[in-house]
């Protein structure tokens, strides 16, 4: 948006030639912002949006909480109350208007708001939007706006206190003995992000501030206020739009005209007339597009967005618009009795889908620092790897507008959960009214986007009132012991929340729009089964079990699923570079690991037991994301094999917020760990993949393509030094939107002898037109392989502004890792296997040059990384 200076001086200019219905002015209000510890005098220049600990890091106050331990030393910085201000002019043209208000989009979270020392706003909720009318309160020369934001722990702790029942969260969940609060769970009393409280992945910087912008809105006469489209009855032959648009109005206009135009074409989808009452007026708008171009998910089709111009007409003149674009497609979430269970699929203009992606949290624990680069980098990064869906997790946020619009863009499907994870909550009374208003918000923000898929009252929350707690019986029987009667309260406000309020919500504001009330979920009684709803697995990493498990879990949907790695060093050199913490179990290395010592521990005995132990500090983070890729690269086969009795497989996750070991596939930088490599081609649109049965190998190819078509299947046996010992060849039809056992072989007659621990297993299948889809499998654990020490022979070529990297290897070589120092370079694959004779080549995207290039390059493959 322009600057509150540039704008008005641009309206000075043109007020003289405004016709008598203006168009609505916006300007946001983002410049001469000051802040101040209230207790205290000294003024600081402030950066709006943002938050507190920000403004203290610009200003030198507290060093980066992100850096070695420094978390540590700002604890402080939540338990102090604090005061924004600014100060600005409005021209006379402006505040002549009819209605002039301010637009808070996004305050965190206990604020009062001044303007000309009239408190015009209490807020109390980070995810609401709040107007406000000043037309009574504003003035043309030297407002001031101020903004006390109250310490979100001094609140929270006195509702606690005051509270009967002590609402729980996990220990995950709220990291209340690492922010100094004596082990008090304050986050399930805030209608505040969960994860600023900390998590088993997340620090605990609990903020305060104007994290969204501040708008100030003018207008006369009229106002479109919302735009809702709804799709019915979507085939790729008709598509009816019903179009609601909410006119604000100052008093009786007659006659004003609505029409809804295709942006792209300029062409006139429908019109309505209607004479405007004073107050909020709601409009139909209903047309129907012929023959339309249907809007489909990344990798079965293109992600079409048609852009909807919705305009108000009073006396031929056009006083207001608003565009929305949004894809025309059919959707919905299918549950029903079948030959297994209960089934658990989303259906996708027809047709039934394999959703493939990743759980997605929010980009960094300081909101305002996720710029819109980020939010690209980001969803391309999912979509470059085969995704076609991401579940925002009920701990973070209702993403900004931009990430939503990333995802109607590149056909990325998204599991929208409401932000309540992991905790029991209050939900009576004032507070549930305050959620039932932050659910209005979010759903009339976000229900136009195409990508949206279903909403999730929450995560796991269910799950944990009837499994969790020491007693392995669930929260409710902890509740039962603390007091008889308080089992019932807490499930009657859990119960009015996600079963009535959430869906009530849904019902008037975004009534087509499937909803399921918890993560895992399968019925009232919170059943756990691999029969019939979604499934959280997280027995293979909780017990430190062998990766092979992962191929072992059956279940219809895997909505969350995981195992842990370090980022590479070079990320972890920019929070730890002193080479006395390079040791997993460093001070250092464990504050960044918020899943205590028992995390790393687990890392260390799978790593150990599956592959051998690392020879040093840097190799044991490179084994950490060879341990981490092949686990979840097995998970991810597993789940697409055993399609259609599974359909859905979202790993635990995608990103981090801060620098730290994690389940995240791509580091806080954005470097890409092995298992987001490894996705690309789990995940791609046709996957051959091998699997143990008995005695014998079997052979599947999973295919989501919406066609069947023809191939050739090549199996061959290589020994680690290259030698072919057996091939077996074959034409093959590949089934549309199946998965099909194509060959089994007993292993004896596959071996002919040679032992498997010398050998590895290349799949290719191969399309008339070149394509080529590969994957290699081992017959033992990877510790139990006799993987040789290798040589690795490298060539770098420009090519296309680009530099191209060829790699080939005397022996197989497992895993070869490139890295640069750089974190923006980008590479086309990694952690590659490369077999003796070929050469494999990587596509380096980089700012380096040549020779700085060759200078940081490093090699590292898995045998050189193990002590033999």
């Amino acid at each position: 948006m322009i600057t509150i200076r540039k704008f008005f001086f641009a309206c000075f200019l043109v007020f003289n030639v405004i016709f008598i219905y203006a168009t609505p002015e916006k300007v946001e209000i983002n410049n001469g912002w000051k802040f101040k510890q209230a207790r205290f005098n000294n003024w600081y220049p402030a950066t709006v949006p943002g938050v507190v600990h920000t403004d203290l890091i610009n200003n030198k106050i507290i060093e980066d909480p992100f850096f070695s331990l420094n978390e540590r030393s700002v604890q402080w910085v939540d338990k102090e109350d604090w005061i924004y201000e600014t100060s600005f002019n409005v021209p006379s043209q402006i505040i002549n208007k009819n209605n002039i208000r301010l637009f808070f989009k996004g305050l965190d979270t206990f604020a009062d708001v001044y303007l000309n020392d009239v408190k015009i706003l209490k807020a109390d909720n980070m995810f609401r939007e709040w107007k406000v009318d000043i037309k009574s309160v504003v003035k043309e020369k030297g407002n001031q706006l101020r903004i006390y934001f109250h310490s979100p722990i001094k609140i929270t702790m006195a509702l606690c206190d005051a509270s009967e029942i002590k609402y729980w969260a996990s220990d995950a969940s709220d990291l209340s003995y690492n922010g100094g609060v004596f082990g008090k769970k304050l986050s399930p009393y805030i209608r505040k992000a969960g994860y600023h409280f900390g998590w088993d992945w997340g620090p605990r910087l609990v903020t305060s501030g104007i994290w969204r912008p501040v708008v100030l809105e003018a207008w006369n006469d009229a106002k479109i206020e919302n735009v809702q489209v709804q799709q019915k009855n979507v085939t790729a032959k008709n598509a009816d739009i019903f179009t609601t648009v909410e006119v604000l109005s100052d008093g009786n206009l007659p006659n004003a005209k609505i029409q809804v135009i295709d942006k792209q074409e300029n062409k006139l989808f429908g019109e309505t007339f209607v004479d405007l009452k004073k107050g909020l007026n709601r409009v139909e708008v209903k047309f129907s597009i012929k023959n339309p171009e249907l809007w489909w998910s990344n990798g079965l089709g293109k992600a079409h967005l048609y852009e909807f111009k919705t305009a108000l007409t009073l006396n031929n003149k056009e006083i207001d618009s608003e565009y929305n674009k949004t894809g025309i497609r059919s959707i919905r979430l299918v549950t029903e009795n079948d030959k297994y269970g209960k089934s658990f699929y989303f259906e996708l203009n027809g047709v039934p889908i394999f959703t493939k992606g990743a759980n997605f949290i929010p980009c960094d624990i300081f909101l305002p620092r996720i710029t819109k680069a980020i939010y690209q980098k980001t969803i391309q990064d999912a979509a470059d790897v085969n995704m076609n869906m991401l579940r925002v997790w009920g701990g973070g946020i209702y993403e900004d507008d931009y990430f939503y619009e990333l995802c109607d863009e590149y056909g990325i499907l998204v599991w929208q959960d409401f932000m309540f994870a992991c905790k029991t909550y209050p939900s009576e009374g004032a507070f549930m009214e305050n959620i039932r208003q932050e659910a209005i918000d979010n759903v009339r923000r976000l229900r136009n986007h195409a990508s949206l898929a279903v909403w999730c009252g929450n995560n796991e929350i269910m799950d944990a009132l009837m499994h969790w707690g020491d007693s392995g019986k669930g929260w409710l029987e902890e509740y039962r012991r603390m007091k008889p009667e308080y089992p019932e309260t807490v499930w009657k406000q859990y119960y009015a929340l996600f079963h009535e309020v959430l869906p009530e919500t849904l019902a008037q504001n975004d009534p087509d729009r499937f909803y399921v009330p918890s993560s895992p979920y399968n019925d009232i009684k919170g059943t756990r089964s691999e029969n019939a709803g979604d499934m959280h697995y997280w027995t293979a990493w909780g017990n430190a079990l062998p990766i092979a498990t992962f191929n072992e879990v059956k279940g219809r949907y895997f909505s969350e699923y995981g195992f842990q790695s370090f980022p590479v060093f070079e990320s972890v050199k920019k929070y730890a570079p002193d080479e006395r913490d390079w040791d997993i179990y460093s001070e250092v290395m464990m504050w960044h690991q918020r899943g205590g010592s028992k995390a790393n521990g687990r890392i260390e005995t799978c790593m150990n037991n599956d592959y051998g132990k690392a020879r040093d500090f840097e190799s044991m983070l490179y084994l950490s994301q060879v341990l981490q890729g092949d686990a979840m690269k097995i998970a991810m086969e597993s789940h697409r094999r055993n399609m259609p009795f599974c359909m859905g497989s979202l790993y635990w996750q995608i990103n981090d917020c801060w620098p730290v070991a994690s389940w995240a596939t791509r580091d806080y930088y954005g470097r890409w760990k092995a298992q987001h490599y490894f996705a690309r081609k789990a995940y791609d649109d046709v996957l051959v993949t091998a699997n143990r049965e008995d005695d014998a190998l079997a052979v599947y190819l999973v295919s989501d393509r919406l066609k069947t078509f023809k191939a050739e299947l090549k199996i061959s046996l290589i020994t680690l030094d290259g030698r072919e010992v057996n091939r077996y060849e074959k034409s093959v039809n590949v089934q549309a939107n199946a998965s099909t056992k194509s060959f089994s072989v007993k292993e004896d007659e596959l071996l002919k002898g040679q032992s498997n621990a010398d050998v590895v297993v290349c799949l290719e299948l191969k399309e008339k037109n070149g394509k080529s889809y590969v994957n290699n499998y081992f017959l033992l654990r990877q510790k139990e392989i006799n993987f040789p020490q290798v040589e690795i022979q490298t060539t770098i070529t420009s090519v296309n502004g680009s530099f191209e990297l060829s790699l080939s290897s005397d022996k197989f070589a497992r895993a070869v890792f490139v890295s640069v120092e750089d974190e923006k370079t980008m590479f086309s694959d990694n952690f590659i296997d490369i077999l003796p004779g070929k050469i494999q080549k990587i596509v380096l995207e980089t700012l380096l040059t040549k020779e700085e290039l060759l200078k940081s390059l490093k090699i590292k493959s898995l045998s050189e990384s193990l002590i033999k």
